[in-house]
Order: structure tokens, then sequence, then C-alpha cells
């Protein structure tokens, strides 16, 4: 019985790299020469951390920017608000989603059962998995979630026939 899996993943290493060129740059460009801005990453939560509210945006632009050109969508990024942390610093958390939280998995399985596909969907963890006895219809089950405005970028893997 075919079936597949959804998912919403994010490469770790790529996050790491494209923290480690931001900085790269903030720290070679002119126009933060003698100011503490720099980006730093704990699990799946990244600071940006800079003189001024100004400055915070700019990092940030060359953090989304150095995460684009590494392939990692920014749709999957959930940006705070800009807070002043006193000590005339600013920062803003940037927090790297991942993985379907229990409430899109149960969108995502109401959709497809309302779409009247000859499929099954269920979640597991994570993750929703679809199987159904046509791979057609797996297919046109994918292009159906690929239309939808979910708000976090869906990967299917584990295809099989």
């Amino acid at each position: 019985m075919p079936s597949f899996d959804v998912v919403s993943e994010v490469d770790w290493q790529e996050v790491h790299n494209a923290v480690d060129q931001a900085n790269r740059e903030i720290n070679n460009r002119y126009d933060f020469k003698g100011s503490d801005a720099r980006v730093e990453q704990s699990d799946d939560q990244l600071v940006v951390i800079a003189d001024d509210d100004f400055k915070v945006g700019q990092a940030r632009e060359i953090l989304l920017n150095k995460m684009a050109k590494r392939g990692v969508d920014i749709a999957a990024l959930e940006l705070a608000e800009i807070v002043d942390s006193g000590g005339g610093t600013a920062r803003q958390e940037v927090k790297v989603r991942h993985g379907i939280d229990k409430e899109l998995a149960k969108k995502l399985v109401k959709l497809i059962k309302g779409a009247k596909f000859k499929v099954q969907a269920s979640i597991q963890g994570e993750q929703v998995r679809v199987s159904g006895k046509k791979r057609d219809e797996l297919q046109s089950v994918i292009s159906l979630l690929r239309e939808q405005k979910l708000g976090l970028p869906l990967q299917y893997v584990n295809f099989r026939d």
C-alpha cells in the first residue's frame, strides 16, 4: 500500500552555518565597527543582539539573507519583537520552528479527509502519514497540501510503493 509522510524539518547544520556566516559578515561590515552586534544560537532559538533597534534589524536581515542562500526556508522562522535589554543593547529572539504540532496535524488530517480522497491520514508524533491504494491519489494529496497557506514549510518524505 503506497504511503508518504508529511513533515516539517530544518537542516540544523545549515542553520548553524548561516549563523556563522552572518556573524562573520557582521564583524567585517563597516557600519557595525565598534558595536557588539552578533547572532547567538542555542538549540532551536536564535538571538540577534546589537546596540539599537536599527542595528538589530540590519543584523537580522543579514541572518535571513544567509539562511535563504543556504537553503533554509525562512517561513520556518518565528520573529519576536525587538526588546531593549538594558546596558545600551537591544535583542530580538528568532525561533526556528520544526515538527508539526498537534493542532496543525489535526488540521491537515481534517483537510485531507474533507477533500474526499480515498486515502487514510494518521498523526504519528510530529508527522502525518498518508496512505492509500493508488499513487495518483497520494500525488493529488501532495498537490492539495502545497496549495494551502499553512505558515509552516512542509516536506513530503518516505514515499513508498
